[in-house]
């Protein structure tokens, strides 16, 4: 009997990874959102581009990379989670399959993340920066002091999870 109960436990805690299934469709949604606000955004510069000022339309398009790092990092997260808690993803004839697909573990998810992060912040930092450069914004000293001292926390962060995967790494091989 208490095999059984075991049995059935340990069955009911390895299926529920099936609960996360929801949460990387969700994730997949948000990929239309962006979608959307990229064409938006695509429709609003392209229409304003011959009346714009160069600063206007570099921050716009700013704007376009700033999605499509975050897409990026959404994909990372649906494929590498996926693989990594719930199930593989059989596509491994399609040619269009990406190299690093189902190489990722957690680990370097971790890094592919944080590194993601990293480069949005730096996006988000240097529009900032061109905003006040141009006199289209104000931003306060202490806004950009605090922006600057995220992303550098973003950066020592990865640094931190680079510096502790080598230890790791190391200590499995000695």
């Amino acid at each position: 009997m208490i095999k059984f109960v075991e049995h059935l436990l340990e069955t009911i805690i390895f299926r529920s990874r099936w609960l996360l299934a929801p949460m990387y469709i969700g994730l997949v949604a948000g990929l239309g959102i962006l979608l959307v606000k990229f064409v938006q955004e695509f429709i609003h510069i392209a229409s304003h581009v011959l009346e714009a000022q160069e600063q206007e339309v570099v921050l716009s398009l700013l704007a376009l990379v700033d999605i499509t790092l975050v897409a990026n990092l959404l994909i990372m997260v649906i494929f590498s989670g996926y693989e990594n808690f719930v199930s593989k993803i059989d596509v491994a004839d399609s040619e269009d399959r990406p190299d690093w697909m189902g190489k990722v573990d957690y680990s370097g998810l971790k890094l592919k993340l944080i590194g993601s992060i990293v480069a949005i912040s730096a996006i988000d930092l240097l529009k900032a920066f061109v905003h006040q450069s141009t006199g289209l914004v104000h931003l306060a000293n202490e806004q950009m002091a605090w922006m600057v001292g995220i992303h550098i926390t973003f950066i020592v962060t990865g640094l931190l999870f680079a510096i502790m995967d080598h230890i790791a790494e190391k200590d499995k091989h000695h």
